[in-house]
């Protein structure tokens, strides 16, 4: 009775069903993979909630997807389509983001397959390869400190082209200006700059050497916006 309650309505008698057991045991086994990923990401990451329960959840779904379509090579085109819709995500992704989404497909899916064995242990090594590379900041760069990105509002009678080298060339070791706005009604320009400076607790003097010269208008510096070019 069990069993057929558990048969798909388009089956015939030579048509395989999992067993429930079977089932429940690939499923539970591909949450605790889920759930030892969402921990492994989270450590010195920052995160949203929403992210890292749909990272717990992921290796299930993918592993009752790979189930439902074993052996059904058309389906599995169709799967294999719709798996590649995660790169659309509404919000855009850093590399680490992608990466252990993909990670936590590749658990479920060898779940998915019935190698549990495998599926733990794959888990297991990449969390622990994760956790070791972010422990050791693995591909930091040393002088992040130092790259910072500039913006300077000047008044619109103000030619921007090489009122501020001379500073530029004291406080940092290299610049580029990457964009002109205007803002207030054309009244005032917006200068973007890319800048490496040449000490790390110089920006409050570059900043105060910039204020006599734009009019002590509005002046922001933050940390190099390099995260939109990660993927």
């Amino acid at each position: 009775m069990l069993d057929s309650l558990f048969r798909g309505i388009f089956d015939t008698d030579m048509t395989t069903v999992i067993p429930a057991s079977q089932f429940l045991l690939c499923v539970g086994c591909a949450l605790v993979i889920g759930l030892f990923l969402a921990f492994t990401y989270m450590y010195k990451t920052r995160y949203t909630k929403s992210f890292v329960v749909t990272l717990a959840l992921l290796p299930a779904v993918v592993c009752v997807v790979i189930m439902m379509v074993n052996g059904n090579v058309g389906a599995g085109v169709a799967v294999a389509g719709a798996f590649s819709l995660v790169r659309f995500r509404s919000v855009p992704g850093t590399a680490k983001e992608i990466g252990i989404l993909f990670l936590a497909m590749a658990a479920g899916l060898i779940t998915g397959m019935g190698y549990l064995g495998y599926a733990l242990l794959f888990a297991v090594i990449l969390g622990l390869i994760t956790l070791l590379y972010s422990h050791l900041d693995f591909g930091s760069r040393k002088k992040d400190t130092l790259y910072k990105t500039l913006h300077i509002t000047i008044p619109e009678d103000l030619d921007y082209t090489g009122v501020f080298e001379d500073l530029l060339k004291t406080y940092t070791s290299s610049w580029e200006l990457v964009q002109v706005k205007t803002t207030n009604m054309g009244s005032l320009y917006r200068l973007t700059y890319n800048l490496t400076l040449r000490r790390a607790n110089s920006e409050r003097e570059l900043i105060d050497q910039l204020r006599c010269r734009n009019g002590n208008l509005e002046i922001t510096m933050s940390k190099q916006e390099t995260t939109v070019y990660e993927l």
